[in-house]
């Protein structure tokens, strides 16, 4: 494998760096060496009084988030923060979010969201491995007191960073307010645009999680290329329940607002009600969520009969999502074209949606057209190209593309000798320049040595008025290795079993093979923030059954 080139910023931060291709990133427009805090002043001094981020009552212009951010960033001065360290916060969907992100990009600081649904665990490993110096908490959401996580771990950490409680007061600790009020005005400086920005952990559904790094260029090409993808201007406004914590939610409510000046809508909870009361209020023409998000906003609609006239987008990602739901979905909204997207913390959004409803096939059917990306389908077993419609393993090389991880080892196996990205996915191009992602490479089912896709099946099953979610996971098998096991959330009074399972499965023309030999009916399927199922906690369910059966017998 060729040894790839590194460079090390101001920060000390230790990145992949491809000089060319970086030349070619910045001559294409796709890197604009500028910074959120470059493109914040410049939106102050040009309208500040517009509004730019609507939370609840709190509707915040670009003078508001900006001066709260400067005094946010001479605080940071104040306390002798340097470039490149890095200040954490676990967030719900909160402006003051916005304020930290601005704040860190106008000091040179590195951002590290963290999930709000981590816990003592996780939060430990994440402050540590970052060396975070600051770390923003509320003092409870949803129950849970943050404040008290904290007190618990922070004795134990090296280094451990001082706690800003944001929403709220305890005594010993400072709060956002304060800070933010009494902070003195920072002075301008010049930020390295391709310094690290952004440090965010993946989900860890497979191993400790791994800290990603972005810099100002990377995470920022993204907001460049969909904004002119789907014509965004400033007479559009987004609204974003994706988790600001999740690379998506980042990119659309704390990156875009500043740098594609469109006002961002934002919610802590999701309570699909008022979502759609929201976008309807203030005319939102983009949304973005994952499956669970879109079927939610869709049952919604469907029971008010609102067609939702202002949506123009709906960003499906971030999970699998069945082309039934997308077709669904533009019965529903007219004027709106749903389109499932695919991409990675890594590699954000790879792929964009059709330009005209004329195309929603591609748009169900198709995990979207490659928009400034560049992908290979290699051969699981032996690494070499597949042809074009046949399906492999998917590589994938951006100007949005991270500049690799935290811990430099765990970029050994994560690329190729071109500098691509493995995906971990599995899939194929067609019509010319469309990806469509036939499921994680992890989830590929290998039964009696066929390998079998588990998204075709769950596709399948998912069409059924009868299946309100599923998932379809191996379990192991003395006899043939692997079997299929479809975990399934009936609609509400629905009733359904194995022989309706396998009816499903003939009636739409797959392989008596892929029929699932094990059914478990659940209330819901475990997922992360984003909306992405646990596959993993699945498995171990699924494997846990077998073993029960076999203690019986």
């Amino acid at each position: 494998m060729v040894e790839p080139r590194h460079r090390q910023d101001v920060g000390g931060w230790r990145t992949r760096w491809d000089p060319e291709r970086a030349e070619r990133a910045v001559r294409d427009g796709d890197w604009t060496n500028r910074t959120i805090a470059d493109f914040a002043a410049e939106r102050v001094a040009t309208d500040p009084d517009r509004i730019l981020l609507i939370d609840g009552v709190c509707r915040l212009s670009c003078g508001d988030l900006h001066d709260r951010a400067r005094r946010l960033a001479g605080y940071f001065d104040t306390i002798g923060l340097k470039p490149g360290e890095v200040v954490s916060f676990q967030l719900p969907n909160w402006w003051e979010c916005s304020v930290i992100n601005l704040a860190a990009a106008m000091t040179g600081l590195v951002v590290n969201p963290i999930v709000p649904i981590n816990r003592d665990a996780e939060v430990s490993f994440m402050l540590s491995e970052s060396r975070s110096r600051l770390m923003f908490v509320p003092e409870s959401f949803r129950g849970y007191d943050y404040v008290a996580m904290m007190h618990r771990i922070v004795p134990d950490l090296p280094g451990a960073p001082d706690v800003i409680v944001v929403r709220g007061a305890h005594e010993g600790l400072q709060s956002f307010d304060t800070v933010v009020a009494g902070g003195p005005l920072m002075i301008e400086r010049s930020v390295d645009p391709d310094a690290v920005k952004l440090l965010m952990y993946t989900s860890g559904t497979t191993g400790r999680p791994k800290g990603v790094l972005h810099s100002h260029n990377s995470i920022g090409a993204d907001s460049i290329k969909m904004a002119a993808a789907m014509g965004l201007g400033v007479r559009d406004s987004i609204f974003s329940p994706s988790p600001v914590t999740h690379v998506s939610g980042f990119l659309w409510a704390l990156n875009a607002p500043w740098i594609i000046d469109v006002p961002a809508v934002i919610v802590d909870v999701w309570e699909p009600e008022l979502a759609l009361d929201l976008v309807k209020t203030h005319g939102c023409t983009f949304m973005l969520g994952a499956t669970p998000f879109l079927q939610d906003f869709l049952a919604v609609a469907r029971s008010r009969d609102e067609a939702v006239p202002s949506l123009r987008y709906f960003l499906c990602g971030g999970a699998s999502v069945p082309p039934e739901l997308i077709f669904d979905a533009a019965r529903q909204f007219p004027n709106c074209i749903p389109f499932r997207t695919f991409g990675a913390t890594e590699v954000p959004t790879m792929t964009a949606g059709p330009a005209s409803r004329d195309d929603l096939r591609l748009a169900a059917e198709t995990d979207g057209r490659l928009l400034h990306c560049e992908v290979k389908i290699v051969d699981v077993a032996t690494g070499q190209p597949m042809k074009s419609g046949e399906e492999g393993e998917i590589l994938a090389r951006e100007p949005s593309m991270a500049l690799g991880y935290a811990r430099i080892e765990d970029d050994d196996d994560a690329y190729d000798d071109e500098g691509y990205f493995r995906m971990g996915d599995l899939g194929r191009l067609v019509d010319g320049d469309h990806l469509v992602c036939t499921g994680r490479k992890k989830d590929l089912i290998i039964r009696a040595g066929e390998n079998i896709s588990a998204r075709e099946i769950e596709d399948v099953l998912f069409a059924s008025p009868l299946i309100a979610e599923v998932a379809v996971v191996s379990m192991p098998s003395k006899r043939t290795g692997e079997a299929i096991c479809a975990f399934i959330v009936p609609v509400t009074g629905a009733s359904i079993d194995m022989a309706a399972v396998t009816a499903l499965v003939s009636a739409a023309g797959l392989a008596r093979q892929k029929t699932p030999e094990h059914l478990m009916l659940v209330d819901d399927l475990p997922k992360t923030a984003s909306g992405k199922v646990r596959k993993d906690q699945l498995r171990l369910i699924a494997a846990g059954e077998v073993l029960e059966k076999e203690k019986a017998i």
